[in-house]
C-alpha cells in the first residue's frame, strides 16, 4: 500500500490530501506551524474544506505535521507549493526548490516525488530532479522516480471540486507513468488524461491559463475600444454570445496565482531559447494595465460630478483575487486603490471574505467595518469584486454619489467595463 505525503496544504494540496486520506495513509506536510495547529483544531483558513470535512478525515487516515522526519516512511510524495512571480515578472522557484530539498533529504529507493505545481516546461526533471538526487544521494529513474499531475483547482468553487475535475498525469518512465495515473484514477471520478511525458503535461497546464489570460486581454481590449465609442461592452458581448461558438469571457482584472502569474513561467522558458512571445506578453501588457485603466474611469466621472477629485473619499468593495474566496494573493484589486490614491483620494476597502491581518500584512490596508451603514459616507462607490454580499447590497446611483461596477452586477452604475 502506499503511504503519501501532501507537502504544502494550501488551496492545492489540502483538498487533494483529504480526497487521498480516504483511501491511504497520508501525512499532509505544511512548514507553517500556526497551519498545521488550525487544521489539526478543525479550521481551514483557505475556506476549501469546513471542520466536518477535516474531523472526518483526521479520524481515518490524515496527520498534519511540519515535521520532516514524520514523512520519512512515506514512498508517494506530492508537492503542491506554490510558484509565484517575482518583482521582476520572473518565475520564482524557491518554494518549489525547498520543497524538493525537504522531500530529496527523506527520498528512499523506490520512492515516487509528483509535482503538481505550475511550473514552464521542462522544470521539474531540469529543475527539480536535481535537487532530489543532490539531497538524496538517488539517482533518477534508477533509484527514484518522478510524475506531473497539473492542479486544476479553483479557488471557492463548490461544484468543480478536486475529484470532479478530469487529471492530467505522467511519469518518467512509461511505468512510472501507469503508476501515477492509477493512483490519481483510484480518486478523481472524472477520470484522467495520461499524457505520452512530464514535458507535454507541464505544457498543458501552463497554456489553459495562458490561453484564458490572452482571451480576457481581448476582451479588455475590446471594452476600452467601445467604451470611446459609447457602446455598452456587455450588451455587445451579450449579443455576440448568441453564436453557439463565440467564447464568452467578461472584462475584468486579472490577478490571482493562476491566469496572473503562469503566463510569465512559459514567457520566460520561451525567451530562454531565444524566442520573444508576442502575443502572450501583449495580453499580459493590457492585463497588468486594467487597474490604472480603471483608477482613471473612475477619475474622469468624479471630474463630470464636478468634484475635486483631491481628498475624495471612495470606498472599495472586495480586495481579494475573485468573488466568494478569502484568497488576496495577486489580487489587482491594489493596482486601481494605489492609483485612486496617487491622484489624492482617500481610499477605504471593505471585504468580509478576506482576512484583516492578512490584507494588512499584504497591502498595509485596513479593512472597515460595518460598511453597509456607511455607503452614503462616500463620493464613489467601486465594486471590485462581485461577492454575493455585495450583491445584495442597495446600490443606488446618486447626484452626490458615483457608482463604478468592474464585475457588471450590479442594476444600475455610473460606469463598468
Amino acid at each position: 500500500m502506499y503511504k503519501i505525503a501532501v507537502i504544502g496544504l494550501g488551496y492545492v494540496g489540502l483538498p487533494l490530501a483529504v480526497e487521498f486520506a480516504k483511501k491511504y495513509q497520508v501525512v499532509g506536510f505544511d512548514i507553517y506551524q500556526k497551519r498545521i495547529d488550525e487544521l489539526k483544531s478543525g479550521y481551514d483558513r483557505t475556506l476549501e474544506l469546513n471542520e466536518t470535512q477535516l474531523k472526518e478525515a483526521l479520524a481515518n487516515k490524515m496527520e498534519f505535521s511540519n515535521k520532516s522526519e514524520d514523512i520519512a516512511s512515506c514512498n508517494i510524495y506530492i508537492v503542491t507549493v506554490p510558484t509565484p512571480i517575482d518583482k521582476n515578472k520572473k518565475p520564482d522557484l524557491t518554494p518549489l526548490l525547498k520543497a524538493s530539498e525537504t522531500v530529496g533529504k527523506v527520498l528512499k529507493k523506490d520512492d515516487i516525488v509528483i509535482y503538481e505545481s505550475t511550473v514552464y516546461p521542462g522544470a521539474t526533471e531540469e529543475d527539480c530532479v536535481p535537487v532530489l538526487e543532490k539531497f538524496s544521494g538517488l539517482q533518477f529513474n534508477v533509484d527514484f522516480f518522478c510524475g506531473y499531475s497539473p492542479e486544476r483547482i479553483n479557488p471557492g468553487d463548490k461544484e468543480h471540486t478536486v475529484t470532479k475535475i478530469l487529471k492530467v498525469t505522467s511519469g518518467s518512465t512509461p511505468q512510472i507513468a501507469d503508476k501515477v495515473d492509477a493512483l490519481y484514477r483510484s480518486i478523481i471520478t472524472a477520470g484522467t488524461h495520461k499524457a505520452p511525458s512530464i514535458k507535454v503535461a507541464e505544457a498543458a497546464k501552463v497554456i489553459e491559463n495562458t490561453q484564458r489570460d490572452i482571451n480576457i486581454a481581448f476582451i479588455n481590449e475590446l471594452s476600452m475600444i467601445f467604451y470611446k465609442m459609447n457602446i455598452d461592452t456587455n450588451a455587445v458581448l451579450e449579443a455576440a454570445g448568441t453564436k453557439w461558438n463565440f467564447l464568452k469571457f467578461k472584462p475584468g482584472l486579472v490577478g490571482g496565482h493562476c491566469i496572473g502569474v503562469d503566463p510569465y513561467y512559459l514567457t520566460h522558458k520561451a525567451q530562454s531559447l531565444g524566442f520573444h512571445p508576442e502575443m502572450i506578453l501583449a495580453g499580459r501588457r493590457i492585463n497588468d494595465n486594467m487597474g490604472i485603466y480603471v483608477a482613471n474611469q473612475i477619475v474622469k466621472l468624479l471630474i463630470k460630478k464636478g468634484k475635486k477629485v483631491e481628498g475624495v473619499k471612495v470606498l472599495v468593495l472586495g480586495i481579494t483575487f475573485k468573488e466568494n474566496c478569502p484568497d488576496i494573493r495577486n489580487s489587482r484589486v491594489i493596482d486601481v486603490i494605489e492609483e485612486l490614491k496617487e491622484f489624492g483620494c482617500i481610499v477605504d476597502v471593505a471585504d468580509s471574505w478576506a482576512d484583516k491581518d492578512e490584507v494588512k500584512h499584504e497591502y498595509g490596508l485596513n479593512l472597515v467595518d460595518n460598511f453597509e451603514t456607511k455607503l452614503g459616507d462616500y463620493d464613489a462607490l467601486v465594486l471590485a469584486v462581485s461577492h454575493d454580499v455585495f450583491k445584495k447590497l442597495e446600490i443606488k446611483t446618486g447626484k452626490e454619489q458615483i457608482v463604478y461596477d468592474i464585475k457588471s452586477v450590479l442594476p444600475c452604475s455610473d460606469g463598468r467595463l
